[in-house]
C-alpha cells in the first residue's frame, strides 16, 4: 500500500498570494494529493497547518515542500522536522534541490547543505560582531532603537482606559515584560511624587 504524498506550502503575508498559488501548483504537479498551505512568518512560534500537516502524517506518507525555507526557519528547524518524520517512516522531498530523504544518499546530501547553510550563517555574523566592533570603536554605533520606549505613552494610555496587560500587547504588539517596565516605571515615577 502506498502512502500520501503530502504537500505543504507557506508564504510570510497576505501580499504573497501569487507566490503561494505558485507553490500550490508545483506540490499539485508533484503529485501531492493532501496540501496544507498558510500565509504565516516562519519566525511566528504557530504554524497551525504546518502542525497539523505534521501530525495527519503516517508511516509511508511522502512531504513535499518547494523549498527548504517553505518548511522550516533554521537548518536546525530542518534537520528536527526531517529528523521526526524520518523516525516515523516518513519521507521528505524538496523540490528545489531535487531531495528526498527516502534514500540515504538524499539524507547525506540534505545533512551537508543544512552544514553548509549553518556554516555561512555562522560566517556571516561573525562578520556583523566584526562591523559593529568596528562601528563601536569609532564611535559611530549607536544599537537598535528601542521600540517599546518609543510607545510607552501609549501604552500608559491603554492601561488608563481599563485595558490589562493581555490586551495591551494585542493592541501595540508590544512585549509583556515591556508593557509590565513600562508600567513598574509609572508606578515607581508617582510613588516618588506622592
Amino acid at each position: 500500500m502506498t502512502g500520501v504524498i503530502c504537500g505543504y506550502g507557506r508564504t510570510s503575508s497576505e501580499e504573497q498570494r501569487a507566490g503561494l498559488d505558485a507553490q500550490l501548483a508545483e506540490l499539485r504537479a508533484a503529485g501531492c494529493t493532501k496540501i496544507f498551505s498558510e500565509q504565516v512568518s516562519s519566525v511566528d512560534a504557530k504554524r497551525p497547518k504546518l502542525a497539523e500537516a505534521l501530525a495527519f502524517l503516517r508511516e509511508g506518507d511522502t512531504m513535499i515542500v518547494t523549498r527548504p525555507c517553505r518548511l522550516a526557519r533554521s537548518t536546525k528547524d530542518l534537520l528536527d522536522i526531517v529528523d521526526d518524520l524520518t523516525k516515523r517512516g516518513v519521507a521528505v522531498r524538496i523540490l528545489s534541490m531535487d531531495l528526498n530523504t527516502a534514500n540515504a544518499t538524499g539524507r547525506l546530501i540534505l545533512t551537508i547543505l543544512a552544514g553548509i547553510a549553518e556554516f555561512e550563517r555562522s560566517l556571516m555574523l561573525e562578520r556583523q560582531r566584526h562591523g559593529i566592533a568596528k562601528a563601536k570603536a569609532e564611535g559611530k554605533y549607536r544599537g537598535r532603537a528601542p521600540t517599546a520606549r518609543a510607545r510607552t505613552a501609549e501604552v500608559k494610555a491603554l492601561k488608563a482606559e481599563g485595558l490589562g496587560v493581555a490586551a495591551i500587547h494585542q493592541k501595540t504588539g508590544v512585549s509583556r515584560s515591556s508593557i509590565y517596565r513600562i508600567l513598574g516605571d509609572a508606578e515607581g515615577q508617582s510613588r516618588q511624587r506622592a
